[in-house]
């Protein structure tokens, strides 16, 4: 990369609100994002973030550090609000909108949110005591006091101060509040804009949460750093996606695994004039090959990027690059720029190639350990503990084998859920699969596939448990296959196999 791209001192020394400043001063007539039916150009974007800065500052009389949190589906709104925070000294706390009761209240009650930004028909969730502010679409709300720009005069901020709490998914735990800063993420942003050849001649589409770190951190935040027009939709939805792409409006898109499972399947699929969406970005959760491969077979000049990392780290981590995917479609890729990677023993100990291990991290990007929590048990000698089982390769290719806590330990042998997944996956009547170890007196945990068919096909326990035996080692093979009508997951794709064993744990004693 050249002293003019985004590596350069000058980039990683803004905020994350000074990013989106850089471009409007660019190019400030160029179309930054379309919503529905409104359209905002950089400079437009610009001053509307700093509308919202002064609403939130002098109106609502926040005070430099209070946390926001902001609790509202996919919206124009939702991403000036994030900016606006980041403008004002505050600290922007991203709520999952599917969550409520208990789950909700822990994320507001433990960031000790001053403010909910809420869209209207979630506010009534909001439990007592939080004051609360429309996001949109009614009186009052964000987006009617956009419609008034209004100047906001800010001190300098330092790049080190946090900007955000990046609640974890809470796949195994609560979730814990990742303090990221403006220079963890800036850094984020440029390792993305290199590493998944962000431009601005592309045209994106976004419809994965923006709660979620990987839609907002990965593509939307670098993509307005870079000057392209991005189109934020509601929500991933496979006609609308095939519409835009056929009107030359769409030539990129991010979705995890589950998402581009759908839309191979979806019966318009090898209908639709797709030739000209051009990048295929997957991550959030593993990729299955057998639908990585049927993808690539039926889209040949889609270039497919695999992007790895999780929250703590912004999240982007490792990608591997369309032309690195040839004999190593199950790898995660090599770290970004700015990013470090290890794989150790259970004492931190680095273990040979091809040997395997935690992966851990050293890099800007990090977080400044959990709110309230500190580290939290998550840092060692100053590298991060990410959790994932992962091999690297003489080249410095790294493969992730399993979550720690989803390997299974079947008769005193260790068995790596994703190696029985793929194998499921290439039979023609399996269209999911997750495969967890549930506890059983003679393997102490039995290695268990929890199976979706392909809708009209039929298949029995006893045709996939002899498929899988032809296909993996003994030990290997499932020892029970169940049948669902859908696997349960978090709103970022991430199969929840926390609660497949809770759900089947009795049925297995």
């Amino acid at each position: 990369m050249t002293t003019s791209g985004p590596a350069h001192s000058d980039f990683l020394d803004s905020t994350v609100d000074g990013l989106l400043r850089r471009t409007a001063r660019r190019v400030p007539d160029r179309t930054a994002l379309h919503y529905r039916d409104r359209t905002w150009t950089y400079a437009e974007l610009d001053a509307a973030v700093s509308t919202a800065a002064a609403l939130l500052r002098g109106d609502r009389g926040l005070a430099e550090g209070d946390r926001v949190a902001t609790y509202g589906h996919n919206s124009d709104t939702y991403l000036i609000a994030y900016l606006a925070c980041a403008r004002a000294g505050l600290i922007h706390v991203p709520v999952n909108q599917n969550l409520t009761g208990p789950d909700l209240a822990h994320i507001l009650g433990q960031s000790g949110a001053a403010l909910v930004l809420a869209d209207p028909d979630l506010a009534d969730r909001v439990p007592d005591g939080f004051a609360t502010l429309p996001l949109r679409d009614a009186p009052g709300a964000l987006l009617e006091a956009l419609a008034t720009p209004t100047a906001y005069d800010r001190d300098a901020r330092d790049p080190r101060e946090p900007v955000q709490l990046l609640y974890t998914s809470g796949t195994t735990a609560d979730p814990k509040g990742a303090i990221m800063t403006h220079r963890a993420l800036v850094h984020e942003y440029a390792s993305a804009i290199e590493a998944l050849d962000l431009a601005e001649t592309d045209r994106p589409v976004h419809a994965l949460p923006l709660y979620h770190s990987a839609q907002m951190h990965v593509f939307l935040l670098p993509y307005l750093a870079a000057g392209a027009t991005s189109t934020l939709l509601d929500g991933p939805d496979a006609v609308t996606l095939f519409d835009l792409v056929e009107a030359d409006r769409a030539d990129g898109f991010f979705a995890p695994p589950t998402v581009w499972i759908a839309l191979a399947n979806h019966p318009e699929f090898e209908k639709r004039r797709l030739g000209g969406l051009r990048k295929a970005f997957y991550g959030a959760s593993i990729m299955p090959v057998p639908v990585l491969e049927r993808l690539r077979a039926h889209l040949p000049g889609l270039a497919f990027y695999n992007c790895f990392g999780q929250s703590e780290i912004g999240p982007l981590a490792t990608v591997l690059r369309p032309e690195e995917h040839e004999g190593r479609m199950d790898s995660c890729g090599r770290p970004v720029r700015h990013v470090e990677a290890r794989v150790v023993d259970e004492v931190g100990r680095d273990v040979p190639d091809g040997t395997s291990g935690e992966i851990v991290y050293r890099s800007p990007q990090l977080c400044e350990g959990y709110w309230g929590l500190g580290e939290a048990g998550a840092f060692r000698d100053g590298w991060f503990r990410s959790g994932d089982m992962a091999v690297r390769d003489s080249e410095g290719y790294f493969t992730i084998v399993d979550r720690v806590k989803d390997v299974i330990n079947s008769g005193g042998v260790l068995v790596a859920s994703r190696k029985v997944e793929d194998a499921l996956y290439t039979h023609p009547s399996v269209a999911e699969a997750a495969v967890v170890g549930l506890p059983d007196p003679h393997w102490i945990e039995a290695v268990t596939a929890i199976v979706v068919p392909r809708a009209g096909q039929q298949v029995t326990e006893a045709e996939l448990m002899a498929y899988a035996r032809e296909k993996l080692a003994h030990f290997q093979a499932p020892k029970r296959i169940l049948f669902v009508d859908e696997l349960p997951r978090n709103a970022s794709g991430k199969i929840l196999k926390r609660e497949l064993r809770d759900r089947f744990q009795e049925r297995a004693q």
